[in-house]
C-alpha cells in the first residue's frame, strides 16, 4: 500500500468492485421502481420480508403481470449482484486492515469476512425460495425466505459496522506517514 496516500489508494480490483456494486446496486434500485405498489411500499423488499403466503400473494397480485416480470428480473439480476458485493466487502475488509497487524484486529477481520460471506449465502437461498414461490406462494416458503432475508440484512449490517469499528480501534495507521 502506498503509505503516502493511506487508505486512498485503492487497488485496481476493489476499485473495479465498489465501482460494479454500486452500477448493479443502481440498476437493482431502478428495477425495483416499478414494484412499489400498495400492497408492496418497498417493492422487492416487501416481498422479501412477507413472512406468510398470504402476503406474498397480495404482494404478486398488486405486480400483475408486468410487475412479475420485473421481479423475476430483480431476483436473477441479483444472482450477479451477490458474488460482486460478496467478493469486494471482503476485498475492503482485507484493504483496511493491511496497517492493522493485532492479533484483534485480525480476528475481528475474519468474523467481518464471515459475515459477509453468510450474507451472501443467505441471500442465494433468499432469492432461489422467492423465485420458486412465485408461482403458488406456501408459507413454508414465504417463512423460509423471510428468514434468509433477515439473516443476510443483520450479517450485511454488523460486518459493515465491524468495518466501521476496525478504521476507528486507532486513528492513526501503524505505518508511519
Amino acid at each position: 500500500m502506498d503509505t503516502e496516500k493511506g487508505l486512498l489508494a485503492l487497488p485496481k480490483s476493489l476499485k473495479t468492485g465498489l465501482i460494479a456494486t454500486v452500477v448493479l446496486l443502481a440498476a437493482l434500485i431502478l428495477i425495483n421502481q416499478p414494484l412499489k405498489t400498495g400492497s408492496a411500499h418497498q417493492g422487492i423488499v416487501s416481498y422479501q420480508l412477507a413472512g406468510s403466503a398470504e402476503q406474498a400473494l397480495g404482494i404478486i397480485q398488486s405486480w400483475g403481470d408486468e410487475g412479475l416480470q420485473w421481479a423475476k428480473l430483480s431476483l436473477w439480476l441479483d444472482f450477479l449482484f451477490i458474488p460482486v458485493y460478496c467478493v469486494t466487502l471482503v476485498m475492503l475488509t482485507r484493504h483496511f486492515t493491511l496497517d492493522r497487524p493485532g492479533v484483534r484486529e485480525r480476528t475481528t477481520a475474519r468474523w467481518i469476512r464471515t459475515l459477509f460471506i453468510t450474507a451472501g449465502l443467505a441471500d442465494v437461498t433468499e432469492n432461489v425460495l422467492l423465485l420458486n414461490n412465485l408461482d403458488a406462494p406456501t408459507d413454508a416458503i414465504s417463512l423460509a425466505a423471510t428468514i434468509s432475508a433477515l439473516v443476510k440484512f443483520t450479517a450485511l449490517t454488523l460486518g459493515i459496522a465491524g468495518l466501521v469499528i476496525i478504521r476507528a480501534a486507532r486513528r492513526h495507521p501503524l505505518v508511519p506517514e
